[in-house]
């Protein structure tokens, strides 16, 4: 392990009965999330029920796979605005190969619908990690950029529902198993499998801990020799492949895919990934609390929906301040936790912390350089 994980790694060593800081805003959203529900069940004539459930459990797989994407850019310091146009150019040329080929399965595809994502984020992760652009410049580009293709492509005419093999319409229908009256349907499950497939690998592989690395601290994660470029370039290349798949998802859920398809997504990703805990500042954040991020967004969305006195620019205004909100909260959470973990490594001590790599490796009594 490196230095630098080790020195990001040591002052939770020393404590390990404290609840991790990302396990501390999963549980409060959660509890924001109950609590959401249960105030729209007082206002609302029979809320809590299976129909809902499994309305809100079908909505969110594409923003919850998005938010996981997105979660792994944010979490390298970095940001992707064009996942949106992504899936929309996903779901328009998978509609179109399904169309033209009747004898692809899901997992065909899914397969394909991953690949056009990867390749359309592998040129985003060329340009950021290796160009040294900034990804907001970057994506905000490629956001217009893949849409604009898109609508060339198209010419303007539509993938509709008729020209799809049966199983695409009846997937986002396919119940796995029931519980009572919640039916846990295909879709959701895939998404829960990607979501928590990812979690593992970033808390269990190396991979996973570097992007954290890199994230925290890219000056230190240059000098103790990770591969940061490359590791920023996969991290966009995943979020286009989950991007494609979501795409895929969009067009088993809607059907009929236009040269505007996908439009907006981007802000509700950005949404879900910060209000769900991932740090907008790097280094800190979890695909569960991305998905959780992702269930809060579309449980008020589709609640307000039955609250007629809550006019649609409300409803659109609720993403922005979700945002502003998160990122406040984080800002001041990260503050407080950095203060905490420095006493608390001065106590443990008994003096002041070495406050660069070099200082620790020659507490240890190690070499010196980086």
């Amino acid at each position: 392990m490196s230095d630098l994980l080790e020195v990001q790694t040591s002052t939770k060593a020393k404590h390990p009965r404290r609840m991790k800081p990302e396990r501390i805003k999963e549980l409060t959203l959660l509890g924001i999330i109950v609590a959401s529900v249960l105030v729209f069940s007082l206002v609302i004539d029979n809320y809590l029920n299976g129909r809902f459930f499994n309305r809100v459990t079908t909505s969110l797989v594409i923003v919850g796979i998005l938010a996981a994407g997105q979660a792994m850019v944010i979490i390298t310091r970095n940001i992707d605005l064009s996942v949106g146009s992504i899936a929309g150019v996903a779901a328009y040329l998978t509609g179109s190969f399904l169309g033209a080929n009747e004898w692809a399965n899901p997992v065909v595809a899914i397969a394909v619908a991953m690949l056009v994502g990867a390749v359309l984020g592998s040129f985003n992760g060329l340009l950021v990690a290796y160009g040294k652009v900034p990804a907001i410049i970057v994506t905000l580009g490629t956001l217009a950029l893949y849409r604009t293709m898109l609508s060339m492509y198209s010419g303007g005419v539509n993938i509709t529902a008729d020209s799809l093999p049966d199983w695409v319409l009846k997937l986002n229908q396919v119940t796995v198993f029931s519980i009572g009256g919640l039916d846990f349907r295909l879709v959701f499950l895939i998404a829960l499998l990607t979501v928590f497939g990812l979690q593992w690998a970033l808390s269990k592989l190396r991979w996973g801990r570097r992007l954290y690395a890199i994230g925290s601290n890219p000056e230190a994660a240059k000098q103790t020799g990770l591969p940061e470029q490359r590791l920023v370039f996969w991290a966009f290349v995943g979020s286009g492949a989950l991007a494609g798949l979501a795409g895929f998802m969009f067009l088993a859920r809607i059907g009929t895919i236009s040269a505007t398809a996908g439009a907006g997504l981007e802000l509700e990703s950005v949404a879900a990934a910060v209000v769900g805990g991932v740090s907008i500042f790097g280094g800190s954040g979890t695909m569960i609390g991305a998905l959780l991020g992702a269930t809060l967004i579309e449980t008020l969305e589709l609640s307000l929906v039955r609250v007629p006195q809550v006019s649609e620019f409300w409803r659109d205004a609720l993403l922005g301040i979700l945002i502003l909100g998160a990122v406040l909260l984080d800002f001041t959470f990260q503050k407080r936790l950095q203060r905490r973990w420095t006493a608390a490594a001065k106590t443990d001590s008994g003096g002041p912390v070495a406050t660069t790599i070099g200082e620790r490796r020659r507490e240890a009594g190690g070499d010196s350089d980086a």
